[in-house]
């Protein structure tokens, strides 16, 4: 991924936490370790549903995501 996309996906992202870039999509959470590209993992009704991080890293994600997670949730008018 070159720069410009990481600086793309930072952008768009709705939350980001220690590296971790979360954005909406849909009813599902993507998460983008930003330090390491590799690592992305989607939530889905506040659950790891697909990863390829490990057992500790799946752990910190959720953790970040359930503790800050009412930051994400659209304000209604």
């Amino acid at each position: 991924m070159t720069q410009l996309s990481i600086k793309d996906v930072a952008d768009n992202a709705d939350m980001i936490i220690n590296g971790y870039a979360y954005t909406k999509d849909g009813g599902y959470v993507r998460v983008l370790n930003l330090n390491c590209l590799n690592n992305v993992a989607v939530i889905y009704k506040n659950k790891i549903v697909e990863t390829n991080m490990d057992d500790i890293e799946i752990q910190i994600v959720l953790d970040y995501y359930n503790k800050n997670k009412e930051f994400m949730e659209e304000i209604d008018a």
